[in-house]
């Protein structure tokens, strides 16, 4: 029996009128690649807002390995072990393609303004060890070769791997991405889910919101459907697309 990593209990989220969340649970196990899938405006990347600390719930409980993530801030979930990256590409467009992989690694580091200060040294062998840590993300994502270039020079298929390498500097325990291929044409989309198998192999738990449903079906070990903030549908790919309830939401009845 798979454990969980993630559960959310009753999740809700309401702007002034609007129900964006509606007493949503879920569970996510580890090591497993969920896809959460539905509408535009199903609330599909407001859940991810909530997961990761851009939102604060209205109701419900969010728990991360038995620790209760409502309150925190999104640094500090970030440190915790929970990396993401973002519907619209987010990169550092005037800093090095290293560079940009290096601030996600900076979160593991030990070496403050104290440190910075009065240990130089130390100060310098820990930036090496970021600087050969991204690196390292890089080669892994096949950007090695971008290194010293602006992110903002590269297309957008290479910043999506970017955000994703800038993620796994963090090493996550639990990564989510949202719309990874948005934007990408199909040679750049099989790449992407070769990619997101490599990262479960590292034993680290995926979950992607994402409209191209011939990758999500590709790659999920679970599918959870929402439409209007409301769980309507979870199980394996072939049941989801075998569902009633799914097909009327994306078709209509």
């Amino acid at each position: 029996m798979q454990s969980s990593i993630l559960k959310i209990e009753s999740l809700r989220k309401i702007f002034g009128g609007v129900v964006a969340v509606d007493n949503l649970s879920l569970s996510f196990n580890k090591s497993e690649v969920t896809s959460l899938i539905g509408p535009n405006g199903a609330g599909k990347t407001t859940v991810f807002n909530l997961i990761t600390g851009f939102l604060k719930p209205t109701s419900g409980k969010i728990n991360f390995n038995g620790t209760e993530l409502n309150h925190k801030k999104p640094h500090v979930i970030a440190a915790m072990g929970i990396g993401r990256t973002f519907q619209n590409v987010q990169v550092f467009s005037n800093m090095t393609v290293l560079e940009n992989v290096m601030v996600g690694r900076h979160l593991r580091s030990r070496s403050g303004m104290f440190f910075s200060s009065i240990l130089p040294p130390m100060l310098r062998r820990e930036e090496n060890q970021i600087r050969n840590s991204a690196k390292e993300r890089l080669a892994l994502l096949g950007l090695d070769q971008y290194a010293d270039l602006p992110a903002g020079s590269l297309p957008l298929g290479n910043q999506r791997m970017l955000e994703i390498a800038r993620a796994l500097a963090l090493e996550p325990a639990l990564l989510f991405l949202d719309e990874p291929a948005s934007g990408l044409n199909a040679r750049e989309t099989m790449v992407m889910g070769e990619l997101i198998r490599k990262i479960k192999s590292m034993n680290i738990t995926v979950v992607l919101v994402e409209h191209d449903m011939e990758l999500v079906m590709d790659i999920s070990d679970k599918v959870a459907v929402i439409n209007f903030g409301k769980l309507i549908a979870e199980g394996t790919p072939k049941e989801i697309q075998l569902n009633p309830d799914v097909i009327n939401a994306y078709l209509g009845t």
